[in-house]
């Protein structure tokens, strides 16, 4: 039995239509990372492991992305593959490591679906609620008998929505993104432009009320902060999968994962000053924290149009990660490690049809059943997990193919960030709980199982050999 055969799956042959531009994927990547991080997460982050000084756990997350999103671009640019991190490991470390580190991207990118529909859902009640309209309780949250609660069937509805937009045209559904992207921008200025008026530096006095916490094993403070925020960057990855569908992927892919992780982080970083400096931290422990702190200072007309505009836009994180995942779902199965109905491409549109039903399926029960913060703990460390995965292989690469040839993205000080990365990858991972590292070991066992019954016997290479 070969579990690391090796498989060349760069730039093959596809039936997609490659009609994305730079800017297109700009606006990919923004859609994807600015949503529940900034909108909800900021809050409790805030209120609950850093305090204001959440600014420096978000330079620490956006240091850390930014060097696995330093591997993404060599990798895009050298193996340019469909896939992400599981093509490229393909090509470099083997079958195995390839199918864990496309499962793990396939269970971050289904929860980070269910979190944001969950986050989107929580601002809408909010909005409901200022006109004295309510949900019946059984209908209004996650699994809690407790409280009366069964489902919460908001985020469930509006995951229908999202699947039958990116089942309609790839093209479409990106331009709708891209439209939707830039009214997000519009509110996150405003609450900028209005808010940075009300600052009240006292609220700043106590920077870091929780300390900087542990580099490894921690629960609170401005590292816990920085493994928490970390949710808010993912998805600068869903470029790198729409490789079938990009012109020139070799030189556009790194471009559009570099410009908009700089985007993103600046605007978090301004976001977070504001928020904490309007509001004290100790009161941002709240599901629509952009809109309560402008509310809070009696600024409702504005609060009223983040909360709309939040609703509306954070619909883009859905359709980015959904159409990314339905990608990632069809490339497993090109590669006959998932059924090959999961390949099958729409007669019109030519998106993978199953692949995106089965996707919005997966990520409604999952938003509907399980609470936000742990949906967002195991997100994350799924996604440390294949990053680290990541790190490794671009220290193979680089001794199995040598060094970048000229006009191909260069990370540089090889081996130097890619050991870095995994340190501090390992660092996110030991600030979560017990019941995190469970959900992920079951995880991990469910994907194996998948590999070892039917992935390696119907993969491709097991039908050459």
């Amino acid at each position: 039995m070969n579990i690391f055969r090796t498989k060349d799956v760069s730039l093959r042959q596809t039936e997609m239509r490659r009609h994305l531009k730079l800017w297109d994927l700009i606006l990919l990547g923004i859609g994807a990372m600015v949503g529940t991080g900034i909108f909800t997460i900021t809050g409790t982050a805030a209120a609950t492991l850093a305090g204001p000084s959440l600014v420096v756990s978000i330079v620490i997350s956006a240091l850390c992305v930014s060097l696995s999103a330093l591997f993404f671009a060599e990798f895009a640019s050298r193996v340019p593959a469909t896939g992400g991190a599981y093509s490229y490991l393909y090509a470099i470390l083997g079958e195995l490591p390839a199918w864990i580190a496309g499962w793990l991207t396939i269970m971050e990118f289904m929860t980070a679906v269910s979190g944001v529909a969950s986050g989107w859902a929580a601002y809408f009640k909010g909005l409901l609620s200022d006109y004295g309209i309510s949900m019946p309780q059984a209908l209004n949250g996650t699994f809690n008998p407790e409280q009366g609660t069964y489902i919460d069937l908001l985020p469930i509805l509006v995951l229908t929505l999202v699947t039958g937009l990116v089942l309609l045209n790839s093209k479409a559904a990106l331009r709708f993104n891209s439209l939707l992207v830039i009214l997000k921008f519009s509110a996150l200025a405003l609450f900028i432009l209005v808010g940075i008026w009300y600052i009240k530096p006292e609220n700043w006095s106590n920077f870091a009320p929780f300390g900087f916490g542990q580099i490894y094993g921690g629960s609170t403070g401005i590292m816990a902060g920085a493994s928490l925020m970390f949710f808010g960057f993912l998805g600068f990855e869903s470029i790198s999968m729409a490789v079938d569908e990009i012109q020139s992927p070799q030189k556009n892919i790194p471009r559009g994962i570099v410009l908009s992780l700089t985007i993103v982080t600046i605007l978090y970083a301004l976001v977070t000053l504001v928020l904490t400096g309007i509001v004290h931290y100790s009161k941002l422990n709240v599901d629509d924290a952009v809109a309560f702190s402008l509310r809070s200072i009696g600024i409702g007309w504005a609060a009223n149009y983040v909360s709309l505009v939040a609703i509306l836009t954070l619909i883009t994180v859905c359709i980015s990660m959904t159409y990314a995942l339905s990608r990632m779902i069809y490339s497993l199965a090109r590669d006959g490690l998932l059924p090959q109905s999961f390949k099958q491409l729409s007669k019109t549109s030519r998106v993978p049809k199953n692949a995106t039903i089965l996707t919005g399926v997966a990520s409604a029960i999952a938003a509907g059943v399980f609470p936000l913060a742990s949906i967002a703990a195991f997100l994350n460390i799924c996604t440390l997990a294949y990053l680290i995965l990541l790190a490794y292989g671009i220290i193979k690469l680089r001794k199995d193919k040598g060094m970048p040839k000229e006009g191909e993205f260069k990370t540089p000080l090889v081996p130097l960030l890619p050991i870095l990365s995994i340190l501090i990858c390992l660092s996110f991972m030991l600030q979560y709980t017990k019941e995190t590292w469970i959900a992920f070991g079951l995880a991990l066992l469910v994907g194996l199982v998948i590999y070892f019954t039917y992935g390696y016997r119907h993969s491709t290479l097991s039908e050459e050999e």
